[in-house]
């Protein structure tokens, strides 16, 4: 080994060093915060400064952690965690076909673009009752709800990805005569898997949203339910215990797919280079 290979070598264990030491003092930070608020909150509820009654605190939080069995939270969260997941992967499902049907035919593009941009920015929730009076009060009308909320996005995010798809990758593939569906497979959408998981990133929350919404509207189960429940009977403590388990799942969600997303593109990147 040279001396400018040791050099560079040096230089990039010191850049890899202060990349790693950036990232740490970000997340130490990030958990100081996050117990420092905590703490605030839990003194606060101790002084009388807030009324833990109505505002309630941590403690009492982890008190109603501690009984999950009795107040049935893992039932609700295993009905949310359903709902959630069946309209997420229908909604990818229905997108990525409606968005490849679209990119096939200009002519249809042009038809239904200007209705695609009137159901992006109509509120879906408002479309409840009429959801519930379509689909029934159960299960399939709060699914329905949470694939209205994420499909338009999955569809305009795809199809906007696959008209910006490089055009002298397709007119060399035109010149040797390649068919539609060739073009579409080999270049198309192996160039937008990123468009891809970007839209199911934002997608996973809004099928959330989409089912605690539905469980907010007609639910016998699930957090949204519970949340409801809670504050119908002053149990502020289940209403706060629901809402940071949301906020858990939806995390956990999006570095699911996060984590799906460095699986596919590192599994594509080891192929490509045999």
């Amino acid at each position: 080994m040279d001396k400018v290979e040791i050099i560079e070598s040096e230089e990039r264990r010191r850049y890899l060093t202060k990349k790693r030491n950036k990232k740490i003092a970000i997340r130490s930070t990030q958990i100081l915060i996050l117990i420092a608020l905590i703490a605030v909150w839990e003194i606060f509820a101790d002084l009388g400064i807030i009324d833990a009654f109505i505002m309630s605190s941590p403690s009492r939080i982890l008190d109603t952690f501690a009984h999950l069995s009795s107040n049935g939270l893992l039932h609700h969260l295993e009905v949310t965690l359903y709902e959630t997941l069946v309209g997420f992967g229908l909604g990818v499902i229905f997108g990525i076909i409606i968005a490849t049907i679209l990119w096939w035919s200009p002519f249809l593009t042009a038809v239904f673009e200007p209705y695609l941009v009137v159901l992006n920015s109509l509120p879906k929730i408002a479309l409840g009752p009429v959801i519930i009076i379509w689909m029934g009060a159960g299960t399939g009308a709060i699914i329905f709800m949470a694939i209205a909320i994420s499909l338009i996005v999955t569809v305009m995010e795809l199809l906007n990805g696959f008209h910006a798809t490089n055009k002298n990758k397709i007119k060399m593939a035109q010149t040797f005569s390649a068919t539609r569906s060739q073009i579409f497979f080999k270049i198309v959408f192996p160039s937008n898997l990123s468009t891809l998981f970007n839209s199911m990133k934002v997608n996973i929350g809004l099928s959330l949203v989409g089912v605690i919404a539905g469980e907010f509207l007609v639910s016998k189960a699930g957090l949204g339910y519970l949340i409801v429940y809670g504050g119908q009977v002053f149990k502020l403590d289940l209403v706060m215990a629901s809402v940071i388990i949301l906020a858990l799942v939806a995390a956990l969600l999006y570095g699911a797919v996060e984590l799906l997303e460095n699986i596919v593109i590192r599994s594509i990147n080891h192929t490509s280079k045999k």
